[in-house]
């Protein structure tokens, strides 16, 4: 392989070959012609799926873009942002819909974070001097998106506490842990590589940023909307309702009875209300800075429709190796060969699986400790697969969505930082389940 390739595409056609050979010797070529179907049906299934929530967030996105709150976000952690991203202006929209996408998936908002993503690799596309090839910036956002720090696991707590555990929140420190250390070898391994491989770029300087840019009509079709703050009608209705909603958290909380809640119920009402009260509190912000809301929801939402149809070819390629890989056995294979040195670190073979297939399939790595949990909710190994889930991600889902976004083919050193990141986060969420369990 030259250095230029990409990583992933020795990677993909190794799983295919080898998905092959093993089904060959196991007699499952059957199951493997079926798999390499019903993978590439998922695929396209997943993108159209996504077309509503791109269109959703998108939209949201573009409403606080015309209010200008991406600026005032981006100015709260300019200091640290213009550090890990030098070649990014600091006012680009890019460095803002980067930050929206960490706190997404910080708050464990991942359906929401990944139109974020998908939006911030587009801004830094626009930057970008050999298109089709990944930029520094891109493969360091792309480290950090597949081990972003986690706050809260929202979906591993609520599978403990549907499933009885005794103290599904426990996971939430370990997680944290995990995360920071699995993010901090993400963040050195990038700017490490990005030094080694630096000749894979041409060192074109980074374009002048400027504090009003004239909007280029084929890369912003929409030119920025005059703001218009509501009147005293419009002040007073929609601030009457801010206030309903705050008593009606006081009512829950007094009238009905919360002392009673089960930890199943709480965890679910965290679920079930964290998500409305973002993106009212943001169409409300930009309802006061004076935007038309619908009209800028319109207006964004339209960029989802053509990402959806972009990332198609993408994930119906990873899709297939991905299934033709575990139908086939090849995935089993591997655990057998990998004990030895899951035994050597005190790894429990269970818990194998779950750290294999993590970076591949998401939903797979749901299930698998899903499974594992309502077995046995108290025990060690249900600890240590929830923080696992809570700790790490599916990246070669995020690498084909993200990339495939703005169709890089060239990903450079990111597969290598993400998959060091991916490791550490195994390996950090075993030495602290170990110390804290």
């Amino acid at each position: 392989m030259k250095k230029s390739d990409s990583p992933l595409n020795g990677i993909w056609l190794f799983m295919i070959l080898a998905s092959t050979c093993v089904a060959a010797l196991n007699g499952t070529m059957s199951e493997l012609s079926e798999a390499v179907f019903e993978s590439a049906a998922n695929a396209v299934t997943l993108a159209i799926g996504l077309i509503g929530a791109l269109a959703l967030w998108l939209g949201i996105i573009r409403v606080i873009e015309v209010a200008g709150l991406m600026e005032v976000i981006a100015r709260l952690i300019r200091p640290l942002m213009l550090r890990l991203f030098p070649e990014v202006p600091p006012d680009h929209p890019a460095m803002s819909a980067m930050i929206l996408n960490m706190a997404a998936n910080a708050l464990g908002l991942g359906n929401a974070a990944t139109p974020i993503g998908l939006k911030a690799m587009t801004e830094l596309n626009r930057l970008n001097p050999e298109p089709g090839t990944a930029t520094n910036a891109m493969c360091l956002f792309l480290a950090i998106n597949t081990s972003s720090v986690t706050i809260l696991p929202i979906s591993a707590i609520a599978v403990r506490a549907s499933a009885g555990a005794s103290n599904p929140g426990s996971i939430v420190l370990p997680s944290l842990i995990a995360t920071i250390c699995s993010t901090t070898v993400a963040i050195i391994a990038a700017k490490l590589l990005a030094q080694r491989n630096r000749e894979d770029i041409p060192p074109t300087p980074p374009p002048e940023s400027e504090p009003n840019p004239t909007p280029d009509p084929q890369l912003d079709p929409t030119p920025p909307q005059p703001l218009n703050p509501p009147g005293f009608v419009g002040r007073f209705i929609f601030g009457g309702l801010i206030v309903l909603f705050f008593l009606a958290i006081i009512y829950r909380l007094t009238v009905e009875g919360t002392p009673g809640l089960t930890t199943t119920q709480f965890m679910e009402g965290i679920s079930n209300w964290l998500l409305p009260i973002i993106i009212c509190s943001l169409l409300l912000l930009g309802y006061f800075r004076g935007v038309k809301v619908y009209e800028a929801v319109t207006e964004g939402a339209k960029e989802g429709f053509n990402i959806a149809v972009t990332i198609i070819p993408f994930l119906v390629a990873i899709f297939v190796a991905i299934g033709m890989f575990r139908s086939s056995g090849a995935l089993d294979l591997m655990t057998t060969l990998l004990s030895p040195v899951t035994n050597l670190i005190t790894l429990p073979a269970e818990a194998l699986p779950m750290a294999l297939i993590r970076p591949l399939s998401g939903g797979g790595a749901f299930g698998l400790m899903s499974e594992i949990v309502n077995n046995d909710p108290d025990s060690f190994l249900s600890y240590l697969v929830s923080t696992m889930q809570g700790s790490t991600e599916t990246t070669f889902y995020v690498m084909a969505v993200y990339f495939g976004s703005v169709g890089v083919m060239r990903t450079r050193h990111t597969l290598p930082a993400a998959l060091l990141a991916d490791l550490t986060g195994i390996l950090a969420s075993l030495l602290i389940c170990r110390l804290t369990f």
